[in-house]
């Protein structure tokens, strides 16, 4: 048996420790009051979209415009997007409407912002009638443990005071299944498909099984060392983007594997060195993030076209492009200028967005390149149907006006790729000795 010395705590670590549970007691206490207070104001701004767009015969549309404005308003100060904002709005009105015990067992210290998000969560079950008696039940058992801990039990405990039943609640969850694509860091993503349970389950288990064939009837010299978890990732975009998952994960005819079945529209900038082999610098999946130099080679000697875009060498401005399909030249390059929705915040890409009039055509605005910018449909409703105004200056700049009288500037993205003036000679190597002044070799 072993024994354990303890480390002696003299009065003074003591006081220390205290001082410091004091403080963070404090602090805790301080972020709650200004969290609470913060949700009720939230909720006072979803209260007003709602005022504004009353006696409407299209209430529906103008709460949503109102809301969207109210939003972007206030998405400018808290300095994140105002799509966030609209949801944390969504959030507070039904907090501070619907679950009025829960935010004063909140405001109290009783129960945490955690807590309160369980119970909203466990809540959304039951009927309107019936929420007060969960919340009261709800909160006796969350002032005894912590959030992860009492959820299972509310989940249950939110059935019991439900008014329909599991079966049917399946079915309209079901009737909300939807793909959706999240990105993460370093290239990759999160693919999410919300599905029923049982079909999920099968889907796991069949990636399963073909992946276990994949690597028991690869040969043991092949090279190939994908572990499980990377040969079923593989088999669910070989089943996917070519119906059929392959051995070997570069066996398609162009030597891409799935990623040669890619025939998606997107829009990716690629530096002329990354793209020449000479360097391996990341290209820009425009509205995602970045991707490695080894996939932006891949899609592009598969692209049906090409675009060059020449840059100010100064400032790194785009100023023409050299390429154009002669029907949409305008578009060509207000793509290459504005990479993605231009309302401050907003990372839309430019190819599922709107090309708008800055000044509207029916006002007289030109179909000009500097009268045109991409707004994405959420922000270019927004333009016609809220007080938001914008101006267009000089590169594309635009200038967004709240209806507080708030102004944001939102210049044009920064391009991919800029060119420095010539601050020495090249040289380049020729039969083995150096040369002064040699061009690029393409």
């Amino acid at each position: 048996m072993n024994d354990f010395e303890m480390v002696p705590t003299g009065d003074g670590d003591l006081a220390a420790l205290a001082e410091i549970v004091a403080g963070v007691e404090n602090v805790d206490a301080a972020l709650r009051a200004a969290e609470v207070g913060q949700t009720r104001l939230l909720a006072r701004a979803g209260q007003l979209a709602a005022a504004q767009a009353s006696g409407s015969r299209e209430s529906v549309r103008v709460h949503e415009m109102a809301l969207r404005s109210i939003a972007a308003e206030l998405g400018g100060v808290m300095r994140i997007t105002d799509r966030t904002v609209q949801r944390r709005i969504d959030e507070a009105r039904t907090i501070v409407e619907d679950y009025p015990a829960t935010l004063a067992a909140w405001e109290e210290g009783r129960i945490t912002r955690g807590h309160v998000r369980v119970i909203v969560d466990a809540g959304c079950v039951v009927p309107a009638d019936r929420r007060h008696a969960f919340e009261v039940d709800a909160i006796s058992r969350c002032e005894q443990d912590t959030p992860n801990r009492v959820k299972p039990g509310l989940d249950i405990l939110a059935e019991r005071y439900a008014e329909r039943s599991f079966t049917e609640r399946h079915r309209d969850a079901a009737a909300q299944r939807c793909v959706r694509l999240v990105p993460g860091l370093d290239g990759v993503c999160e693919v999410i498909a919300t599905v029923p349970t049982v079909i999920g389950d099968g889907i796991l288990d069949r990636l399963t099984q073909q992946a276990h064939a994949v690597i028991d009837s690869r040969e043991k010299d092949d090279g190939d060392t994908r572990k499980i978890d990377e040969v079923r990732t593989d088999v669910f975009a070989d089943l996917l983007l070519t119906g059929a998952p392959a051995l070997d994960p570069t066996a398609s005819g162009d030597g891409a594997g799935a990623l040669g079945a890619i025939r998606a529209q997107v829009q990716v900038i690629v530096p002329a060195l990354t793209l020449l082999g000479a360097d391996d610098g990341p290209a820009d999946l425009v509205g995602r993030s970045p991707i490695d130099a080894d996939t932006a080679r891949c899609l592009a000697a598969a692209a049906p076209s090409w675009t060059r875009v020449l840059t100010d060498p100064v400032d790194g401005t785009v100023v023409t492009i050299d390429r154009y399909r002669t029907s949409i030249p305008q578009r060509r390059y207000l793509r290459a200028r504005d990479q993605h929705c231009r309302f401050p915040g907003c990372r839309r890409p430019a190819i599922r967005s709107e090309i708008d009039h800055t000044i509207d055509a029916a006002l007289g605005g030109p179909t000009a390149l500097g009268n045109l910018a991409h707004l994405c449909q959420r922000h270019h409703s927004m333009k016609q149907f809220t007080p938001w105004r914008v101006r267009q200056l000089s590169h594309g700049t635009l200038v967004w006006t709240s209806p507080t009288g708030r102004e944001y500037r939102e210049d044009a993205p920064a391009p991919p790729v800029a060119f420095q003036p010539e601050t020495r000679r090249d040289t380049v190597r020729a039969g083995g000795t150096l040369r002064a002044g040699g061009t690029a070799p393409f």
